[in-house]
């Protein structure tokens, strides 16, 4: 197979692997790998904006809040950016309906893991964590549900653009 790729290269008519036709780059790009960046990136901003640690965008925020330097706001209109990026993407792939039905999976989930004695509500930092977990988890989903979808089903996500 290698000989006959070389010779087709050569000669400049090499066509895809059998079975790999018609898949465009993007969807070539998506794998695990992917789906954990985009969690690691949705992850990154949850934790950077709000986290238990007192180590968060909102901590130093309110540490001397009458007094708001420049940097402050600037940093923090970057999170808002990013902040409307991913929600926008979240909602315009799976829709409040998505975002709902996956809150509702994980607070079942929470229901499960209390029920078993695994974790204890009134423990507020195992809480908190398990919570910006959960919100890191529904933008990933919401970032990836595009590649996922035409992974199950074969279709494709596409954007209605209306001509002026």
């Amino acid at each position: 197979m290698f000989i006959q790729m070389t010779a087709a290269a050569r000669i400049g008519t090499m066509r895809p692997l059998p079975g790999k036709q018609g898949r465009t780059q993007m969807e070539k790009d998506f794998n695990a790998v992917g789906l954990l960046v985009r969690f690691l990136m949705a992850l990154g901003l949850v934790l950077i904006t709000f986290n238990p640690t007192q180590f968060s965008y909102l901590h130093w925020f309110v540490t001397d809040f009458p007094a708001v330097t420049p940097v402050k706001v600037v940093v923090g209109l970057g999170l808002l950016i990013a902040w409307i990026i991913f929600v926008r993407a979240t909602l315009a792939s799976i829709g409040i309906v998505g975002v709902v039905m996956i809150a509702i999976f994980f607070a079942a989930i929470i229901w499960l893991l209390v029920s078993w004695g695994w974790l204890d509500l009134h423990n507020t930092g195992a809480v908190s964590w398990i919570l910006l977990i959960i919100v890191s988890l529904v933008l990933t989903a919401g970032l990836s549900w595009a590649h996922i979808r035409r992974r199950l089903s074969g279709q494709a996500t596409v954007d209605e653009v209306e001509e002026r």
